[in-house]
């Protein structure tokens, strides 16, 4: 992948770590969210906030940025295969118009299989497909030596997944916030500041792949 390559060149990297933007490559066709949607946000302790103080989430700020009514349904330690147990239920409650999926860290962290990670995840988009529109959020790749160095990548699982089912992809998000220390609360939450940016970018893509204005 293209952003891959340069995180490989060092004179670059501060530059794309800094920079406002995340994903450039071609997303399948979104189609504009009514007012009323509902947001619902699938993940782990991202999702959830760890790190910062109450009102300080994603979704929270996403909220703020975008008008949409969010539902935080982020759960410390969860795995792909909890978030797929939870979602009927959450899909029935929420009724949402669009599902934002951030869920795969923990899997990595404790070495679970991979293919049972992948497998939960298509199913997540599949499940949440058929009543929402969906949208993956790529997760960091485990590596100490990524974290040390700020030059973290996202698992390349996630960009299997949207390929694969023809999701949309908001690739470097979290990669790119958990690369600066200055964003990071420990070396695998964001802060209240790394929350911010991380909901700054994301709704900046969703109005350039045109799912909010």
């Amino acid at each position: 992948m293209i952003f891959r390559r340069r995180l490989l060149l060092a004179p670059m990297a501060s530059a794309l770590l800094l920079g406002a933007g995340c994903s450039r490559t071609p997303q399948p066709r979104a189609t504009l969210l009514a007012p009323d949607a509902t947001l619902l946000c699938l993940g782990d302790s991202l999702t959830f906030g760890l790190g910062a103080d109450p009102g300080a989430s994603y979704p929270e700020k996403l909220a703020q940025l975008t008008g949409h009514v969010t539902h935080n349904a982020g759960i410390n330690g969860d795995t792909a295969e909890g978030a797929l147990a939870r979602l009927p239920g959450l899909l029935q409650t929420s009724k949402p118009g669009l599902v934002l999926v951030s869920i795969g860290a923990n899997d990595f962290l404790r070495g679970l299989p991979l293919e049972g990670t992948r497998a939960a995840l298509l199913q997540i988009v599949e499940t949440a497909a058929g009543s929402a529109q969906v949208a993956l959020l790529a997760q960091p790749r485990p590596s100490l030596m990524g974290y040390a160095a700020g030059l973290l990548e996202d698992h390349g699982v996630y960009a299997e997944v949207a390929t694969g089912s023809g999701t949309p992809l908001f690739s470097g998000g979290w990669s790119k916030v958990l690369s600066r220390a200055e964003l990071r609360s420990d070396p695998i939450h964001a802060n209240a500041q790394g929350y911010e940016v991380f909901a700054g970018r994301l709704a900046d893509w969703l109005r350039e792949i045109k799912l909010v204005r």
